[in-house]
């Protein structure tokens, strides 16, 4: 029996996916590829690895690499799975793909027994593919090739001259053992991608491999050792809680924070061709990283206008376009080639053939300092989530939701006061010294300075309107004293 970890990559924010994508909650965590599966790319990406399990090939607990912003988010859709076991690992930072993969090499040989040297498969979580059954083809071919101790890596056939991917060079078919891998092609530009395309031989690099851990503590020792001694050095000083049905692996801050970033592809697999068994399997699956809107367009159910829309939207005279709804009615009149996506606080509109340019209005909104870039008007939390409906001088609305048995922070805040108006469910709230236990139409009022929190002890979730008041009413007045979710 073949032991096999799947490795979840599920870093990134998703730039060129703004508005809908923003960094507190990036583009693996949205429903994106008009699939009808209403599952997020996150979700898909486990799915397919998981597709692979079978009478030869046992598939151990899902390695999830995320960091600690994203861990709930990566926790809630992870039980929407039901019957898949997940360990997380936390980065505190952004290091790139290289130290994220030897955190879950590391924990995969930590895990003794049979298990200790298992064949990991590692994917990105923003991906998505249109043929699943030529995916698990691919990839158990794949699974045979690393069981041999060679590298296999997934190389997408090329349908377009594309520049922003790497290629791969590849000869030698030697079947189900794969082909060769000749060398690693940084981005093309055009000219050069068309070249590659008219030649054969090449293929789009996705990110996605499949290798023993120790051959990957191995390479990576040949080629990177100081990358592998500082995540070993802050894996040694590790920490671990258990939330629910998953677990919390988080390695040492600040030894983390030292490492050097850099991504699986310049620290080991480019140097390999030549030197350490590397192989290609060739996956023609209709494969797309969702790298930009007009990706998202490309992958969506197309009218007969060759329009594609999400939400409610109403189109006439207009063709080749994508409309994204997620708040209010868009209508569009005589438009072509367009991306109009619109959420509750910000609307974009595109030329399709300039999607990728949307990082360039990221880039201002982070220069100007404005909380678009990083949160949607509504905003998920580990306890549920709230909506900020309005706002104006010295005051803010907020519509809340408490999930069944969760409670907020033990907080209290310097500038502003609260009035709790419960709409829906019961709700226990401290409030100073007192603890009291509201029903729908019941409030209270939670002066500047007072210590409170808001728990939801039913079995329904609870719902109340809060209204803020005061001279300054940003999230980061907080004070937070007890906390479920290890945020005190």
């Amino acid at each position: 029996m073949t032991q096999v970890l799947p490795v979840i990559l599920c870093g990134g924010s998703g730039t060129r996916l703004w508005p809908l994508s923003r960094s507190g909650f990036p583009k693996q965590f949205l429903v994106l590829s008009g699939d009808g599966s209403n599952q997020s790319l996150f979700q898909q990406a486990i799915g397919r690895i998981h597709s692979v399990a079978g009478k030869d090939i046992s598939l151990g607990k899902t390695v999830i690499v995320t960091n600690e912003e994203h861990r709930f988010l990566a926790l809630d859709q992870l039980r929407e799975l039901k019957a898949v076991e997940a360990t997380l690992l936390l980065e505190p930072s952004g290091r790139n793909t290289a130290p994220a993969l030897t955190l879950a090499a590391l924990y995969a040989q930590e895990q003794g027994g049979t298990n200790s040297d298992p064949i990991l498969v590692v994917t990105p979580a923003d991906q998505t593919v249109t043929n699943p059954a030529a995916f698990t083809k691919a990839l158990a071919q794949s699974i045979a090739i690393a069981k041999e101790g060679a590298i296999a890596i997934l190389g997408i056939t090329p349908t377009a001259p594309e520049t922003g991917y790497g290629y791969i060079k590849v000869s030698g078919d030697t079947g189900d053992a794969g082909l060769v891998v000749e060398r690693f092609v940084e981005k093309p530009n055009e000219a050069t991608a068309k070249q590659y395309l008219a030649e054969g031989g090449y293929y789009w690099n996705g990110g996605m491999f499949v290798l023993k851990a120790s051959v990957w503590l191995a390479a990576l020792k040949e080629y990177r050792p100081d990358i592998l001694a500082a995540t070993e050095k802050a894996w040694q000083g590790k920490a671990s809680d258990a939330s629910g049905d998953a677990v919390f692996i988080r390695p040492a801050k600040e030894l983390f924070n030292a490492i050097p970033s850099e991504s699986v592809d310049y620290a080991v697999i480019e140097k390999c061709p030549g030197k350490l068994p590397i192989k290609m399997v060739e996956l023609d699956a209709g494969w797309n990283d969702l790298g930009a809107w007009d990706a998202v367009w490309q992958v969506g159910k197309q009218d007969a206008n060759g329009n594609v829309t999400n939400g409610d939207a109403l189109l006439t005279n207009s063709k080749n376009s994508l409309i994204h709804a997620s708040s209010r009615l868009v209508s569009a009149v005589g438009v072509e080639n367009l991306i109009i996506v619109e959420t509750a606080d910000a609307v974009l509109v595109a030329d399709r053939k300039n999607s990728q340019d949307v990082k360039n209005i990221v880039g201002q909104l982070e220069t100007q300092k404005r909380e678009e870039k990083n949160l949607h008007r509504k905003v998920s939390r580990p306890w549920g989530w709230y909506d900020s409906v309005d706002e104006g001088e010295r005051f803010k609305v907020k519509r809340i939701q408490v999930k069944p048995g969760a409670s907020l922070s033990l907080q209290m805040h310097h500038h502003r006061a609260e009035h709790w108006i419960v709409v829906k469910g019961t709700a226990e709230i401290t409030n100073g010294d007192q603890v009291l236990l509201l029903t729908e139409n019941q409030s209270t009022y939670i002066p500047q300075g007072q210590t409170h929190r808001l728990a939801n002890p039913g079995k329904t979730p609870l719902e109340i309107i809060e209204v803020q008041s005061g001279s300054y009413l940003g999230e980061d007045d907080i004070v937070r004293f007890e906390d479920t979710y290890g945020r005190s």
